[in-house]
């Protein structure tokens, strides 16, 4: 199957900034990520966005991907970003370079005594990248942390070869094509003179290194592929969106380098009475017309169990009282938050009989005195 454009993967259009590629890659990578995503192709569309995010999260890379698409990508094809460094006092380096492909294929590193070689080293060591996944999460649990064990699959060093790929010490040698360098020098005589252009040597494929022997275990990889159970300890007064990071549960690194780390971005479900605004607790508690003209005391929930609350007399609806440090500990400091109750006076629809002689007998005894809505009426007048 053909690859599709990095853009159309990400779902960008071509010029997005590096915001959006890196926001995009973000929002795919934990949708399609296989230890999260179980549906058939999951894991190929994963793959499929690291490879996108990987050429546009570069400058160098995306600019010679915006240029010469998928060729500007593949480091034989001389188009890409580590080819052509620049060409001392001519200007138009883009224009030279287009000229210059048509004589060998793409980027040079020199011309004559103009300019000089730019390559970088690819058998240096290098840090593989991140992963993002997400966890749910209870309300609760996040206000009090919880400790989580999820599986994760994960790239580690073989150890019998200790990541060389190689059955013994003695199997590793240096490439004798690029003399460990990992890059060649290509020339050609062209109607500019001689012209010359460094790849990736073709005999070690960058690493510098020939294995004669590969480690059995790993077939010569240096790495393993395994699946892992890992604990994570999620803090107290972790909200949605906030982030955990596992060290070296990212992906594989190169040519010895480590593992990227991995972060577990939390979602937190929603409590059936319980809600949150930063680090203050906000619940409803219904009580009766009656209590709330003659005041009661009620036990009123709270994330840390039942605290004894006073309601005054006279408590009008949607009334709040305020439990100071009933709320939730703050992820970056010990100040704690406040829980706030609010009053929900509920009015019965249906009375006994002894209950609405009550009720008349109350409005006999107040029937000379000016009603509510009397009250109202006379001042809206």
């Amino acid at each position: 199957m053909a690859k599709r454009d990095y853009y159309e993967v990400l779902g960008l259009s071509k010029g997005a900034s590096e915001d959006e590629i890196k926001k995009a890659y973000r929002k795919l990578a934990k949708k399609y990520h296989p230890d999260v995503n179980k549906e058939p192709g999951a894991e190929e569309k994963f793959k499929e966005i690291n490879e996108a995010y990987e050429v546009l999260s570069d400058a160098q890379k995306k600019a010679a991907y915006d240029r010469y698409g998928f060729a500007g990508t593949d480091p034989n094809s001389g188009f890409n970003a580590g080819g052509f460094s620049g060409f001392g006092g001519f200007g138009g380096m883009d224009d030279l370079n287009d000229i210059f492909s048509s004589f060998m294929g793409g980027g040079f590193g020199g011309f004559g005594g103009f300019g000089s070689s730019r390559t970088s080293s690819r058998n240096q060591s290098v840090k593989g990248e991140n992963r993002y996944m997400s966890l749910n999460i209870d309300f609760l649990d996040a206000i009090h942390g919880v400790e989580r064990v999820i599986n994760v699959d994960v790239d580690k060093r073989c150890e019998r070869c200790h990541g060389t790929g190689a059955y013994s010490d003695s199997d590793v040698r240096t490439c004798p094509t690029c003399h460990g360098s990992g890059r060649v020098t290509r020339s050609a005589r062209t109607a500019f003179g001689m012209m010359q252009q460094v790849v990736e040597c073709p005999d070690c494929h960058g690493t510098g290194k020939i294995i004669d022997k590969k480690c059995p275990d790993c077939n010569g990889e240096g790495y393993v592929h395994k699946r892992e159970e890992v604990e994570i300890k999620i803090p107290s007064g972790i909200q949605s969106g906030q982030q955990v990071r596992v060290a070296g549960y990212g992906e594989r690194g190169y040519n010895g380098g480590p593992n990227g780390d991995l972060y577990i971005e939390i979602n937190v479900m929603p409590h059936k009475y319980f809600t949150r605004d930063g680090n203050n607790i906000y619940i409803k508690v219904p009580i009766s017309s009656l209590d709330a003209t003659l005041g009661c005391k009620v036990d009123v929930p709270t994330v840390y169990g039942d605290v004894e609350l006073n309601i005054p007399a006279g408590t009008q609806p949607n009334q709040q009282f305020r439990l100071k440090g009933y709320g939730c500990k703050d992820l970056r400091s010990s100040r704690v938050g406040d829980q706030f109750v609010e009053i929900e006076v509920t009015i019965p629809k249906k009375l006994s009989k002894e209950e609405r002689d009550l009720y008349n007998q109350l409005a006999n005894r107040t029937e000379k005195k000016e009603s509510v809505f009397e009250k109202f009426k006379r001042n809206f007048k």
